[in-house]
């Protein structure tokens, strides 16, 4: 396992490539002005990678070609410049991001789960395919690479070889990393340059892998990724079972109203006045206004049957667990 001090040396020639690979903005609401952000308009969603083609209808291919199989979405690495990644097609605005995946084997090969907005805030889960007993866990705010301080290391058994949940719990008071249900790190809003680096602006979700250790690549980098890729030991696969999401301000649209990047400055809005509660393999109705700000709070007045609780939670398994039973049932209240 390589030391802290290492990691962190090496960590700051190895952003460029990532950001290149999955983390971009086609607008920076900072400094320009930019369309609004297509929003999740339900409370839940979820997709089982393992159904089928028809399984990527809310995620993009944005680089590379990636396939349904038995163990579901297969990433593959087979030659240099490879860095198949998807991303869905609409954001969240606080809210828990659940990924079930098998990390890509090989040295150098990077997996990785992204939460990404427009004005460059970030979270991370990243699996360098050289340690096969870690994965890593970190975060930025407004593209800041002032500092490499903010990664931590988080021992996991056998990533490569076995699937595991690596989950975000995103509020605005604090982010919680969670792998296989259990809580490994929490970044409370205070704690982020009292907030300024704190990722508070609304995020799509990034999945997919890239060569670290590309022999192209900065000295700097193919140390971070504990090596040079060498493709000849290729395909390098990863699989992704399955993501769960819950959206803690469902809407049609984010829209940024100034140019602070402060979570109380987004705006979101509906463009009706029914949304469903959850989207996977049904769903169910609800009543939404027509417009709602930031301000507005998932918890609302009323009761939910305990039917609908316990249905909820036979869908999303640990995110239940993590997230709590009494979270969950103020989500389903109308």
């Amino acid at each position: 396992m390589k030391s802290y001090t290492q990691w962190a040396v090496a960590t700051l020639a190895a952003v460029a490539p990532l950001c290149a690979a999955q983390t971009y903005t086609n607008c920076n609401p900072l400094n320009e002005t930019c369309p609004a952000d297509t929003g999740l308009n339900v409370w839940s969603f979820s997709t089982n990678f393992t159904e089928g083609e028809s399984a990527f209808k809310r995620w993009n291919m944005t680089d590379g070609a990636v396939n349904s199989t038995d163990l579901g979405a297969q990433f593959v690495i087979s030659a240099e410049g490879d860095a198949p990644t998807i991303q869905s097609d609409f954001y969240i605005f606080f809210g828990y991001v659940e990924v079930k995946f098998r990390a890509a084997n090989g040295t150098g090969i990077i997996s990785t789960s992204v939460m990404e907005s427009d004005d460059l805030d970030e979270i991370d889960w990243e699996q360098v395919s050289t340690y096969d007993d870690e994965i890593q866990t970190n975060y930025f705010g407004k593209g800041n690479t002032t500092s490499y301080d903010r990664a931590t290391t988080v021992n996991v058994t056998s990533p490569e070889e076995e699937f595991h949940t690596y989950a975000v719990n995103w509020t605005s008071s604090k982010l919680e990393w969670f792998r296989d249900g259990t809580l490994v790190r929490t970044l409370e809003y205070a704690d982020a340059v009292d907030g300024k680096n704190y990722p508070q602006t609304p995020m799509n979700i990034r999945i997919g892998i890239w060569a670290g250790g590309d022999p192209d690549n900065s000295v700097g980098t193919i140390e971070w990724a504990g090596g040079e890729t060498d493709y000849s030991d290729g395909p390098f696969i990863m699989y992704l079972e399955s993501v769960k999401i819950i959206n803690y301000n469902p809407a049609d649209t984010y829209t940024y109203t100034d140019k602070t990047g402060d979570w109380t400055s987004i705006k979101a809005a509906n463009s009706s006045s029914t949304s469903s509660k959850s989207t996977n393999s049904t769903s169910s109705s609800s009543s939404s206004s027509n417009s709602t700000s930031s301000s507005s709070s998932s918890s609302s007045s009323g009761s939910v049957s305990t039917s609908a609780a316990t249905g909820l939670s036979a869908s999303f398994g640990s995110l239940f667990a993590v997230v709590g039973a009494g979270l969950l049932v103020s989500l389903l209240q109308i």
